[in-house]
Formats: structure tokens, sequence, C-alpha cells
């Protein structure tokens, strides 16, 4: 950061749920000196009516055009429902307001190259979108460098089994409340976006439920791992096999090291009630196999460790841990966004980036088309 007084950034909230009240206003709130929140909304009165007097913010509403218009706000941050994701974000841009967007930015390709293309019309680098795990100190430092040391991967794997996440906001300290008093129509809206969406994810063919489900959980769980994976080793050449058996679905994906060998990486993830979070990405070379361990997040502080096992020139096994910061990574994303939208470094997690995902999870979908005979 530069020594001169940084300029605080005022947010805009819009989607008060979960996410909003364990994660974001909480992180928002201890990095008051480079944020302050403004504004907020949530289709629920009684959510934004709790949500506001918690986290003392100043200005609430059920209509999210007054928090996306407010002169008051300079980021939008985008915490609703996937199926709003992209008219919210356009909307934001076309205010000329800055946006934060949790992952996925949304459902369908389409809908993403409709969102980059208001982000070029805005100006561009305006859209920041919320992959926190690739902030990580443990995956920027130590498990990239490790990995960079293997000569050729043999093979990797992703992993991410988790119980639900009820269990973890129940002990995250943050007592979060859900309402439920939506007004009416709200759910209707919603399903005419979600059918469009996934009408844009599966051209020519009528979705079934099978299908809709699959791009629900790739959009939620699976975009965190399949993006940490982009970014480790790279786009897969192609895929070899998908399962889509809700609530697990696995895939192989198949790699090239740079020096041409082909190697394999698996993806293995689903949701089940056992309450442990299981979520991790291991490279295997000849000699060196390096894994990072990602913990639930929902519970602030638990370490991100990178293991490293090796044969060393004594022929000798060798395991050692390497934790690179205790600074947890959605604190870490925000600092990283800070600069970004205030000093002008460029979007790692940009809007084109994200829009990889939803390249492979076509990939995905295709293979897994293809294998049914569809």
């Amino acid at each position: 950061m530069p020594d001169q007084p940084c300029p605080i950034l005022r947010v805009g909230i819009v989607g008060a749920g979960e996410v909003a009240q364990v994660i974001h206003l909480p992180t928002l709130a201890l990095q008051a000196h480079l944020y302050t929140v403004t504004a907020i909304c949530d289709v629920s009165q009684q959510t934004i009516d709790h949500v506001a007097a918690k986290f003392r913010i100043p200005y609430k509403t059920t209509n999210p055009s007054e928090v996306i218009n407010r002169p008051e706000v300079d980021i939008v941050f985008i915490l609703a429902a996937d199926e709003f994701h992209e008219t919210l974000c356009i909307s934001a841009l076309e205010a000329g307001k800055r946006v934060f967007i949790e992952k996925p930015i949304s459902l369908s390709i389409p809908s993403t190259k409709r969102i980059i293309a208001a982000e070029k019309a805005a100006g561009g680098a305006k859209v920041f979108v919320g992959y926190m795990r690739r902030y990580a100190p443990s995956f920027t430092a130590a498990f990239l460098r490790e990995v960079a040391t293997i000569p050729k991967i043999l093979y990797a794997r992703s992993r991410d089994i988790v119980g639900p996440n009820a269990h973890f906001v129940g002990q995250s300290g943050t007592s979060a409340l859900k309402f439920h008093d939506f007004p009416p129509g709200s759910g209707e809206e919603r399903k005419k976006n979600l059918d469009t969406l996934i009408g844009e994810a599966f051209p020519g063919a009528k979705a079934t439920e099978r299908d809709v489900k699959y791009c629900r959980f790739l959009g939620s769980l699976g975009s965190h791992d399949l993006s940490l994976m982009r970014e480790a080793l790279g786009f897969p050449e192609s895929v070899a096999g998908v399962s889509a058996n809700e609530p697990f679905y696995t895939a192989i994906f198949n790699y090239k090291n740079k020096t041409g060998e082909p190697f394999a990486v698996t993806y293995e993830s689903g949701i089940d009630d056992v309450p442990r979070f299981d979520a991790s990405l291991t490279v295997y070379g000849e000699k060196k196999t390096v894994s990072i361990q990602y913990n639930t997040p929902y519970i602030k502080g638990l370490p991100i460790v990178v293991k490293v096992d090796e044969l060393n020139k004594q022929s000798e096994a060798t395991s050692r841990e390497v934790l690179s910061s205790f600074e947890d990574a959605y604190t870490v994303e925000l600092k990283d966004m800070y600069t970004c939208f205030a000093l002008g470094h460029p979007i790692k997690t940009s809007a084109e980036d994200a829009c990889r995902d939803l390249e492979l999870f076509d990939l995905m979908y295709k293979q897994l088309a293809k294998q049914e005979g569809r």
C-alpha cells in the first residue's frame, strides 16, 4: 500500500443472506481503513432490517436499483442468487459502478459474454469475481512455488467433499439469521431467469432435471475447485469422462506438460451430511508430491496448509508443511481488490477469466451427453 492516505471505497450490498452475514460484512468491517458499507438491499424486508441494524449500515432498501444508482456507492457487491447476477452486474456497470460479484459470474457462456461486453462499454477492468481460494497466501506463494519445481507432472487430483454449510455457519460466531418474507412474484422472476440461463447452457436440447442440478453444482462448489485447478495447471486439453450422480460429481481431464508428456487430473466433489471439509488440490511428480488443503471459510482464521512429500538425495522419504500466512483468503481477496479498484492494478479473477470456467463446464456437459448417447 502507498504511504499517502488511501481513499475509502464505499460499498453497496445487493443480497444480505448467509454469505453476506457470515463472510463479507464481517470482513469488510475489519477492513474499515479501505471500505465502508453505505447501503444494503435484499428482497426480504426483515433481512435488511436485521442486517442494517447489526452492521450499522445507514441506508437499506428492497429495491436493488436504489443501491446501484446511489451516489454514495463506489462498488456494488452482488451477493444475490446466481439467476440475478447478469442483470444486476450490467445495471451496476451502466451506472458507472465497479462490481464485486460472487462466483459463479453467471450460469451460461452467453450471459457471461453479455457481462463482459457491458464491462468493455463501461471502460473495462470493473468486474472482480470472488474466487477467494485463489487469493489464499499458501496457494499464491507456497503451493505455486513448490509445484513449479516439479519437472514433469505425472498426475493431479482435485477433491472437494464437504458436509452441510449449516454445521459450520452455526459454529462461526456470526449468528446469521434467515427470514422468509419474500414478496409475491419474486420466485417467478427467479425461475424465468433460470430457465433462460439453462436454455443457454444446454442449447439445442431440453435440459433434464439432472442437467440443471449439474449446472447448479458446478456453479456453486465446483467453480471453486475448477478455477483453482485452472490457475495452477492451466486449461485442460480435453475432458476424458464425467459422472453426475447427485450429490456427487467426478471428471477426468486430459493435460499435457510443457514438454509434451500427457497426464490426467481427476476431479471428485460432493456434499453429504457428514460434518467435515475435505478440499484439496494435489500434484504428483516423480520425486515430489505437493498438496494444498483448504478448510471451511465460514470459520475465520483456520489455516490453509501446503504439504510437501518428497524423496531427498539420500533416498529418504521427507515430509514438511508450509503455512504462508494465517491471514484468511477473504481478507486477502478484498485487499487485492482494493489495489485493483483504487490503484489500478490488474484484476486476476476478471470476468474474462471467469468465463473460462463456463467454457470448461460446457465441455463437461457435452461429455456427459456424449456418454449417454444424447
